[in-house]
């Protein structure tokens, strides 16, 4: 059963060919904007990482990395989720210094995806990093890298806005409202967390929630978080008001990342002590690893937001199953 919904009286704002055009423009205002806004510097990423090396990011623990061998090295190998943990490998390998990061195109398959208008199981994003102080592992730092994030994302939203002006009906909040997963749980008690989310980002367009992973006053989680990466007290979402669909779309997941004691309080909270013993994880514990912040900002995600797109298969090609694409064609959405 397909869980794609098209708005009634949707029609794309550019036609295809515009649309192809400024797909392209915004992945290299943006890319330029965050470099200059976060001090970053291209690296180039890898698409798989060695089964067992612990580099994967294991998002919420349940989903299956897609896995085949090696022959020439007898390995397996998994096509990455995300790079949360390659990225903090390479700050270090490369000499990164406090004040410095990466920034890197990264490509992954997330197989236990259910598609719908905002996912799919082709996921592209800009996943950045880092290098921060323990002075810098605060609140108020997180809160200025959000505003330094979202001001980006308004810039390229202007400059897109010149080149078509068919794009002024998309209008961008630079206002951030920040909140903590129990403040939005004591404020909505009876809504789901999706329905939070919704609420929250209707009310104020531009919003930042803040420690997401670890158990509300309700013994419930806001959204599952690996408890290898960031640190729960630490991290947040950027979402915005997406018209076109009328909900909140989540733009990007970021943090500042654990620190050895972070890992292993989280560790243990997360039921999976043993995960110390990877190679990562004992760089991390040895002291081996920079104190860093990062995360990934959806390049689809960005281009449906800024070009008020219904459904992500408009910017990119991925597969979908055959009542995604009937209801689309009837609705007159062009998937890619």
């Amino acid at each position: 059963m397909s869980n794609t919904q098209i708005p009634q009286n949707y029609k794309s704002l550019l036609g295809l060919y515009d649309t192809q055009k400024a797909i392209g423009l915004i992945k290299t205002i943006f890319q330029e904007k965050l470099c200059a806004a976060l001090h970053l510097k291209r690296v180039t990423a890898p698409l798989f990482v060695l089964h067992g090396s612990g580099l994967n990011d294991d998002l919420n623990g349940v989903e299956r990395p897609v896995r085949f061998d090696v022959p020439c090295l007898e390995e397996e190998a998994e096509v990455v989720h995300s790079l949360a943990k390659w990225k903090r490998y390479a700050l270090a390998k490369y000499g990164f210094r406090p004040g410095q990061g990466l920034v890197c195109d990264m490509n992954a398959i997330r197989r236990d995806e259910t598609p719908d208008n905002l996912h799919s199981i082709y996921v592209d994003q800009w996943d950045w990093e880092r290098v921060v102080t323990e002075k810098q592992r605060t609140i108020p730092f997180l809160k200025d890298t959000v505003r330094d994030i979202v001001d980006a994302v308004c810039a390229t939203a202007d400059e897109l806005r010149w080149k078509f002006p068919e794009l002024k009906k998309v209008r961008l909040g630079r206002e951030v409202t920040f909140i903590t997963t129990q403040e939005l749980e004591d404020m909505y008690p009876t809504l789901t967390p999706k329905e939070r989310e919704n609420e929250i980002t209707r009310l104020h367009g531009t919003v930042c929630i803040m420690q997401i992973g670890g158990k509300l006053a309700s013994g419930q989680v806001h959204d599952g978080r690996a408890p290898d990466y960031d640190d729960w007290t630490l991290n947040c979402d950027i979402l915005f008001w997406h018209k076109a669909l009328g909900c909140a779309l989540e733009l990007s997941s970021m943090g500042i990342r654990v620190d050895a004691d972070a890992l292993r309080r989280q560790l243990e909270e997360a039921g999976c002590p043993e995960r110390a013993q990877l190679p990562f994880h004992q760089m991390l514990l040895n002291g081996q690893l920079p104190l860093t912040m990062g995360g990934g900002i959806g390049q689809s995600r960005l281009c449906m937001l800024l070009l008020g797109k219904a459904h992500v298969g408009e910017v990119q090609v991925s597969l979908w199953d055959e009542e995604t694409r009937s209801t689309c064609e009837a609705a007159g959405v062009t998937l890619l």
